[in-house]
């Protein structure tokens, strides 16, 4: 006897919407592979049913990491809308799965559209994203700041503005300066900020040849952790760094997918890796890779792109539903580095923590005069 399904899920998908847009930060970010001033790209996606229900979804791309704006938008509008828009909700992970395969690479808007599907039928089943994840393990996620401003006077001015909120956890990006500037910054914050956990991030920026040298230095400022030394292909040498240090060595632009996480499991470059759904494209899929990793004794972090409240909250219940992601989040960047977030309500950040909702979806609102005032482009049908 078949399985009656919930009418409401029996809904079709009747419009997808998605909005190209340009946000104003307030700093500018200096990484190893690129520089961020200005504005942000993003795209925001909404998935509209015959009887109303809606569910959003954000990609976050940055074209020196993953990719641009313009090429997500493509992909989302001219190659999955097809197999999207008239489909039963019922069959929404038949839908994610075509979705994967009708576009090669492009996942921060894979991400986008199953974020947007995870929303729409939490909405609709009355269950939170996390709960449909596979449950809710966490309610609250450390969060941790990236400190990447040239400008390190105004880095320290970030960093007493944290230390009131109770945000003890900082991630330093470095390689983009000299040498000299990364160990003064280190030196610095161990001295005026003594109860910070402090970590390093390289986001690929060291040369080879002096990358062995730079990073036992950095090391011997005892750090969290350091992540990403080198360019992502250069497994051998990340293999050697690890071995060098005393540090635990964290992966990052290495490790976008489940091939690329068996092979750094097998060429052991790593202690552990940072986990995105823009990279994975997937919430389901992020979660899939912590546990592989966590099998392989490696210790997982969760990480972002350029991102608002929508996309991190995405993150958040994954994160949630992911037990063995245990050193935190860094979400921060619709409270501390975005002039404006696109959300009605502030991102749930207290005491230090992010919160996780409980309410269905992903259990916030999208400011839709937000996302129209900062459009550049938008496509619906």
């Amino acid at each position: 006897m078949p399985v009656p399904v919930n009418p409401i899920l029996d809904d079709k998908i009747a419009s997808l919407d998605v909005w190209h847009l340009k946000l104003p930060v307030n700093s500018v970010r200096d990484h190893g592979i690129g520089a961020v001033s200005d504005k942000i790209d993003i795209l925001v996606v909404k998935l509209t049913t015959s009887s109303g229900a809606v569910g959003y979804g954000e990609a976050s791309p940055w074209s020196v990491f993953t990719g641009t704006a313009e090429a997500s938008f493509a992909a989302i509008d001219r190659y999955m809308r097809p197999h999207i828009i008239g489909c039963h909700l019922s069959n929404w992970r038949s839908i994610l799965a075509v979705c994967r395969d009708c576009v090669a690479h492009c996942t921060e808007a894979k991400a986008a559209v199953e974020t947007a599907f995870y929303d729409l039928v939490g909405h609709c089943s009355g269950l939170s994203v996390a709960m449909l994840l596979g449950g809710v393990v966490k309610t609250k996620i450390p969060l941790s700041c990236s400190l990447a401003n040239p400008d390190f006077d105004a880095d320290i001015e970030l960093c007493k503005r944290l230390s009131q909120d109770n945000v003890n956890i900082v991630k330093l990006k470095a390689g983009f300066s000299t040498h000299a500037f990364d160990m003064m910054r280190l030196e610095v914050l161990a001295k005026e900020f003594p109860d910070f956990k402090v970590r390093v991030d390289f986001n690929q920026g060291l040369h080879p040849d002096e990358a062995l040298m730079r990073v036992r230095d950095v090391a011997s400022m005892q750090p969290d952790f350091i992540e990403q030394p080198v360019k992502a292909p250069l497994f051998s040498l990340m293999a050697e760094i690890r071995n060098a240090i005393d540090i635990p060595l964290l992966a990052d632009e290495s490790v976008f997918n489940m091939h690329d996480l068996l092979r750094a499991i097998d060429q052991k470059i790593c202690d552990g890796i940072s986990i995105k759904i823009m990279k994975t494209g997937s919430l389901s899929g992020s979660c899939q890779l912590s546990e592989v990793a966590a099998a392989a004794g490696l210790v997982c972090y969760g990480g972002d792109m350029f991102e608002t409240g929508l996309a991190h909250m995405a993150g958040v219940h994954m994160i949630a539903a992911a037990p063995h992601i245990t050193l935190g989040c860094e979400f921060y960047q619709a409270k501390y580095y975005l002039e404006t977030d696109i959300l009605e309500n502030p991102f749930p950040i207290e005491d230090g923590h992010v919160l996780v909702p409980e309410t269905p979806g992903l259990g916030v609102v999208v400011d839709e005069n937000k996302v129209h005032h900062y459009s550049i482009n938008h496509s619906t049908g």
